[in-house]
């Protein structure tokens, strides 16, 4: 598109753009955002970087709007409920949270919010494990990541554009579709500030 109007840049050029100007954008689409859903989803991927195993914790909404992303070292109680914590700091109680049977899931519900309704199954989490998909296909474009710190700027900012852009179940009908690319634009021009 800038080559089309007589703009020559390199692909640092556009990194170093999308290191400076992504994270204030992401921001300005997550306070646009609309109020989460109440079943919330959460999950962990493995990722490897230069040799060594991290995981990206995540959680998603019922409707698979991501909430919060946190990497960590390890996959223990602790990381667990750290993210539990951020997530009910930010968005409060949920009415109930869907895991897989990794145990300190359950672990870390009982030391931060002991009266949570938990369901415990693999079959339960789809919504979950579907949301790591476009995070996959698109560490498989850049050919993995070079550093943690990258990584977590990566998915800060994707997920922020990712939950602008998709198409929420409800909303399947082409015309629907249509209106909803057409929203998700103005939100992007309104949060880039163009």
């Amino acid at each position: 598109m800038l080559l089309e109007r007589g703009v020559d840049v390199s692909y640092e050029t556009i990194r170093r753009w999308m290191v400076k100007f992504g994270p204030q954008i992401a921001r300005n689409l997550r306070q646009r955002q609309a109020r989460p859903g109440d079943i919330w989803h959460l999950d962990e991927v493995v990722v490897t970087i230069s040799g060594r195993k991290f995981w990206l914790w995540r959680a998603v909404d019922q409707e698979g709007i991501v909430l919060e992303e946190i990497f960590q070292t390890r996959r223990d109680k602790r990381a667990a409920g750290r993210l539990l914590k951020a997530l009910i700091k930010q968005y409060g109680l949920p009415r109930r949270i869907v895991t897989d049977k990794l145990r300190s899931y359950g672990a870390a519900k009982h030391e931060v919010a002991s009266g949570l309704e938990h369901r415990s199954h693999n079959g339960l989490n789809n919504r979950a494990e579907n949301s790591h998909l476009p995070f996959r296909k698109r560490e498989r474009c850049m050919q993995g990541f070079r550093s943690p710190g990258g990584l977590q700027r990566f998915v800060a900012c994707q997920s922020a554009v990712r939950n602008c852009f998709s198409i929420p179940a409800r909303r399947r009908s082409a015309n629907a579709a249509r209106y909803h690319r057409l929203e998700a634009f103005d939100e992007w021009q309104t949060a880039a500030s163009v």
